[in-house]
């Protein structure tokens, strides 16, 4: 069972009766370097996790089968976990010995380095404990100081409002104005501190075929990105993490990476968007336009669109456009 003094930690506010707490975790270790797409300012740069079907099903398929062979073992009991309760899988793994939370607050592993998947099973067997992992940093800053947004105000502290990772998958509002440009072209999540990470050269690529990423997510167009209604965004994304975003915020996440990309050509594209039903939508848009298009053009296209804009939101992002 994890030893820790949160008590958000301790297994027991879920469940009484557990006794043993059982961590597994799996690897999806990339078979190229993620950082080497970030060059590419016209695609988008999906995190490698993101890039095949969604881990949640996959592994509480797994954690099942697990559990239903102990329950018909020992009739015990037992809960699984993927994502689905505030249980602290990354000190739970630390405790039972997969790896050690690094200076990026993530799981860092010996042997599979940055790249695991992590679940947890509760149970009321006696199960013998394995020694918790050592902290194996040591004065590497790697992680933190390649930040693109300085998420990490210390070693070991992360700043959610600043992580590309949480703005671009959790943050339902539009991206702070001032993060947009680091975020380059990285569209859902961001892998720099883990790729970062000297522990990945022990690392290998995953072996499971469905966290394999598909063709079309490894570096996928933005001008192919940017035309996507709600049904083709389901369509595209289906059994995929990235579905689960939805299209609106998927598509300001792109209007960002096209703002960042230099590409006017991209610029037809986004102005189409300048009508979008959603208004997170139209406010990325005007923005991208705003880094895409000459003063002048930027200037005619704030004549014919703002004065029929309601949002205010949306209204702001002209205004900052504009000046």
């Amino acid at each position: 069972m994890a030893r820790t003094r949160e008590r958000r930690a301790d297994p027991r506010v879920l469940w009484p009766d557990v006794k043993r707490v059982v961590v597994l975790g799996l690897n999806y270790g990339p078979d190229e370097n993620p950082l080497a797409l970030l060059e590419a300012r016209t695609r988008g740069a999906i995190s490698v996790y993101a890039r095949g079907d969604d881990y949640h099903d996959l592994i509480k398929g797994k954690l099942k089968r697990i559990a239903q062979w102990l329950v018909a073992k020992t009739a015990s009991e037992l809960k699984v976990f993927v994502d689905t309760a505030p249980v602290m899988e990354k000190p739970l793994a630390e405790t039972a010995g997969l790896g050690w939370q690094g200076k990026h607050t993530n799981l860092v592993s010996r042997a599979h380095g940055s790249w695991l998947f992590l679940g947890v099973l509760f149970t009321n067997l006696e199960l013998p404990e394995d020694a918790p992992e050592t902290d194996h940093c040591g004065s590497c800053r790697a992680c933190v100081d390649t930040c693109p947004t300085q998420a990490f105000p210390a070693p070991y502290r992360l700043d959610a409002r600043r992580c590309i990772s949480y703005l671009t998958i959790e943050h339902k509002g539009p991206i702070p104005r001032e993060l947009r440009a680091a975020m380059g072209n990285r569209i859902y999540g961001c892998d720099d501190c883990l790729a970062v990470c000297p522990w990945n050269k022990f690392a290998q690529a995953g072996r499971e075929a469905k966290l394999a990423a598909r063709a079309e997510n490894r570096a996928p167009e933005l001008r192919e990105l940017l035309p996507l209604d709600d049904a083709g965004f389901r369509a595209r994304f289906a059994k995929s993490p990235i579905k689960r975003t939805g299209r609106d915020r998927f598509l300001r996440n792109v209007l960002i990476a096209a703002g960042n990309s230099g590409e006017r050509s991209l610029a037809g594209e986004v102005e189409r968007l300048l009508d979008d039903p959603s208004p997170l939508v139209r406010g990325a848009a005007v923005w991208a336009l705003s880094r895409l298009l000459d003063r002048a053009d930027f200037s005619s296209l704030v004549s014919t669109h703002r004065q029929r804009e309601a949002d205010p939101g949306v209204t702001e992002e002209w205004e900052a456009g504009s000046t």
